[in-house]
């Protein structure tokens, strides 16, 4: 049995960063966790799809799970969207973008839960409602989300090989 003799530490050793795509499985997390959130965002939106509807009104348990899947939509395509700046430098247009994804979502949320914070159309101790002014904030913060998302959206220009 022969024992592997430990590397001399002035060996030169590969320190560049490998070509292959590493990013796959990344892509591919990214559109699992994306679609994961859509199921959920449409179990929250649209209950009758599933069979799920109980109540004629859309209430705080409804509206939370739509939040929720908004969530973790906007998660996976942050996240799917990072992924192709792999070995390229971020700009200031991507870090505006990836700012705006969370304002978006923050708009949303506090536009969606307005009666449950006291700012809605029902004070407190009624059902909260989920009305169309609550409808238009929450539009607008998805409006955001999208804006954001396109700003994340790498430009690299294309490398041209002379012969």
């Amino acid at each position: 049995m022969t024992q592997k003799q430990p590397v001399p530490a002035s060996t030169p050793q590969e320190t560049t960063p490998r070509e292959d795509n590493a990013s796959t499985p990344r892509i591919r997390f990214s559109l699992a966790i994306t679609i994961l959130g859509l199921l959920i965002f449409a179990i929250g939106a649209k209950p009758i799809w599933f069979n799920l509807d109980r109540r004629p009104v859309v209430g705080f348990v409804q509206i939370s799970v739509f939040l929720v899947g908004l969530a973790i939509i906007c998660l996976g395509g942050y996240i799917g969207l990072l992924t192709l700046w792999w070995g390229y430098e971020r700009t200031i247009r991507s870090d505006i973008g990836a700012r705006l994804i969370g304002t978006g979502y923050v708009f949303a949320v506090f536009a969606g839960l307005a009666d449950i914070f006291g700012m809605g159309t029902q004070p407190f101790p009624q059902v909260p409602f989920f009305g169309p002014w609550q409808a238009s904030g929450v539009l607008i913060g998805q409006g955001i989300i999208a804006l954001g998302f396109l700003l994340l959206i790498p430009y690299h220009p294309q490398k041209t090989s002379r012969k």
